[in-house]
């Protein structure tokens, strides 16, 4: 599953390459159209969907208990895979697209600048130039010092530029960090022994993580509708644009879909699991995750246009996830 997350990622972005070189927006909007194409809702719409999937009569996922604990558990393997791609993939994206565009807007004013200055002439270029220390007589030892601060500092400087980009706090974000930590405890023998199961001397910890999970979907719902209730008011968006993104997403990345996982299934890389290679289908015709309008928020680039293509892609969403979804389980049965 890790890795048929990761091609979802790989094969959007070269979709949304694409799209990019069709549809020719903005340079503050290429990191979000790639982001939109690359990542899909990998979490909450697995969530949704599994559950309601496992309870329908003729499923081909036999009997609804057993269904829906492996489901959930793909669903939260998927979940925390897709938000770690997440975060450290769309995040940069979107940061090197926002900066590139800010970086052109600064260009710019500093152009207008030197033409309103164009004409005047510097004194300093007219006077001669400095000798080296060694003809002043000066010994070379204390440039030598003083060359090897000057490099420290522009090290120093290095470094805290560094960590200034990466910004370790935003990118380990809340559904990161989550991740990580379960993957620990679910790896971890001793820890899982403490706090997973019915005779676990810590299993209070595990009884207060499925309460507050319990109410997380309904929670993540209603702040999905308030995102997209944004998109009804938000500005104007190239409409070749927003078509670009609703192919790639629901009619292109699906049936490349189809084809690698039924290639993995061929050659034997997946198991004959109807439940899991339905999920692994699922996953190439998600809409795109809300996540993205977080980050798009964090670094004030293309808010707006965002919450349009987020609404037209979730309104969309209940068509084409029903006609992928039905023809996903007459495929795996």
């Amino acid at each position: 599953m890790p890795f048929n997350i990761l091609f979802t990622f790989i094969v959007g972005s070269i979709l949304g390459w694409a799209v990019l070189q069709i549809t020719r927006p903005p340079q503050h909007l290429r990191g979000l159209v790639v982001g939109c194409c690359a990542a899909g809702n990998l979490g909450n719409m697995l969530l949704i969907i599994i559950p309601a999937v496992c309870k329908e009569k003729g499923s081909p996922f036999g009997d609804p208990g057993v269904c829906h604990t492996y489901g959930m558990s793909y669903a939260s393997l998927s979940m925390a895979v897709g938000a770690i791609y997440l975060w450290s993939y769309v995040y940069n994206i979107v940061r090197i697209s926002s900066s590139r565009s800010s970086k052109e807007v600064g260009i710019n004013d500093s152009s207008a600048s030197i033409c309103s200055r164009e004409g005047s002439i510097s004194t300093e270029s007219l006077l001669p130039a400095k000798a080296p220390p060694e003809q002043l007589g000066i010994p070379s030892t204390r440039f030598d010092h003083k060359t090897q601060a000057h490099h420290g500092a522009r090290l120093k400087q290095f470094m805290e530029n560094v960590s200034r980009k990466i910004n370790l706090k935003r990118l380990l974000a809340p559904s990161t960090t989550g991740a990580i930590a379960g993957f620990t405890v679910g790896l971890v023998p001793q820890i899982r022994k403490l706090m997973i199961g019915d005779v676990a001397p810590l299993r209070v910890i595990e009884n207060s993580a499925i309460l507050l999970g319990d109410g997380a979907i309904p929670l993540l719902t209603l702040i999905m509708g308030g995102n997209l209730l944004k998109g009804l008011t938000g500005s104007g968006i190239q409409k070749s644009l927003l078509l670009g993104i609703i192919v790639v997403r629901y009619i292109a990345l699906p049936l490349i879909g189809i084809v690698v996982v039924k290639g993995a299934i061929r050659l034997g890389l997946v198991q004959h699991d109807p439940l899991y290679q339905f999920v692994l289908l699922l996953q190439f015709a998600l809409p795109p995750a809300m996540n993205i309008g977080t980050i798009t928020q964090l670094f004030g680039a293309g808010e707006s246009e965002c919450s349009v293509i987020m609404f037209w892609a979730y309104a969309l969403a209940s068509i084409a996830l029903t006609l992928w979804t039905t023809f996903f389980m007459w495929l795996v049965s």
